[in-house]
């Protein structure tokens, strides 16, 4: 399995005014960001989101798809399973590195142009070199500014042929997800008895 991993970071965020906010959790957002992340290896989707009241939004949904909601949708069960939440990025990045004895390389992702972009084929190949790599979808109105230290890079941003630029998260995940999977796939090394 590769060692592949995202978070979606409901704090910090900005919000209209551009102040720092914890954001609310969006349903949809896990429903569909969790089954991109299990389609392609996502070994944990993380929620980074401090507020108690928010994270027992997202135990909800877990337990309804646990219980009623099996019977129902056993894949949503499936997709549901690559969730877990957390207080902070910290403790993101500490249970990664516990999990694989190394820190994970963290990517940032934006709408708009960052300094310090990986391609998605860069990323492939650290995939293929085994490196954990942490991708990072911010909510509201973007991941603010002063916490991008955090980030060893940025990919591109996504840019489509007109010059509307407004992705929800949901989208922007299965494209970038499909974008390094696609690269994974296509790059080979020589076998060892070459």
């Amino acid at each position: 399995m590769i060692k592949l991993y995202m978070a979606l970071l409901h704090y910090p965020a900005y919000n209209k005014n551009r102040e720092i906010v914890a954001t609310s959790i969006v349903i949809h957002d896990l429903h569909d960001m969790s089954r991109a992340a299990r389609t392609y290896g996502v070994k944990t989707f993380y929620i980074v989101q401090p507020m108690e009241e928010q994270k027992k939004v997202v135990s909800r949904i877990v337990h309804f798809w646990q219980t009623v909601g099996y019977e129902y949708n056993p894949n949503r069960l499936e997709a549901i399973s690559v969730i877990d939440v957390k207080d902070s990025l910290f403790d993101v990045i500490k249970e990664i590195e516990e999990k694989e004895g190394v820190r994970p390389f963290i990517i940032g992702t934006s709408a708009k142009e960052r300094n310090n972009i990986v391609t998605y084929e860069f990323v492939a190949k650290e995939l293929k070199n085994n490196r954990p790599i942490l991708i990072c979808f911010g909510t509201g109105w973007g991941i603010p500014e002063e916490f991008e230290k955090n980030f060893d890079g940025f990919l591109p941003p996504i840019i489509g042929i007109t010059d509307f630029n407004h992705l929800s998260v949901r989208s922007a995940t299965s494209i970038i997800l499909d974008r390094i999977i696609t690269s994974f796939k296509s790059i080979s090394f020589p076998s060892s008895t070459d």
